[in-house]
């Protein structure tokens, strides 16, 4: 069983940055693929980006391309989504979730371990 606990969300101005993390718990966190979703009020949960397990492959929504990164450091289990450019439509809370392969997807429905989600508000 893994756990993953987000944090580094908050309140933004537009323009501004902020830098999530997703701390896993196991011992084969460097095993799995891992993705960042988000979800507004009153929408279903969407795709953010994704990372496989050597970090060698990353992919992004089109709707965050050139302003989000995703990044890990498999020695602290531990996966990164640093936020530039917030925009107030990235107001939603922001979900780690991990895949027991190492190649990631955009698939909600792929990803086994889920975060309790951390909420990031941008203001304009």
């Amino acid at each position: 069983q893994v756990q993953l606990v987000e944090s580094g969300g908050g309140l933004v101005q537009a323009g501004g940055s902020l830098r999530l993390s997703c701390a896993a718990s196991g011992r084969t966190f460097s095993s799995y693929g891992m993705a960042w979703f988000r979800q507004a009020p009153g929408k279903e949960r969407e795709f953010v980006t994704h990372i496989n397990w050597s970090g060698g492959n990353t992919y992004y929504a089109n709707s965050v391309k050139g302003r989000f990164t995703i990044s890990r450091d498999n020695a602290k289990n531990t996966v990164y989504l640093q936020m530039n450019s917030l925009k107030p439509e990235d107001t939603a809370v922001y979900f780690c979730a991990a895949r027991r392969r190492y190649s990631s997807t955009y698939y909600v429905a792929e990803y086994d371990y889920w975060g309790q989600g951390t909420q990031v508000t941008v203001s304009s």
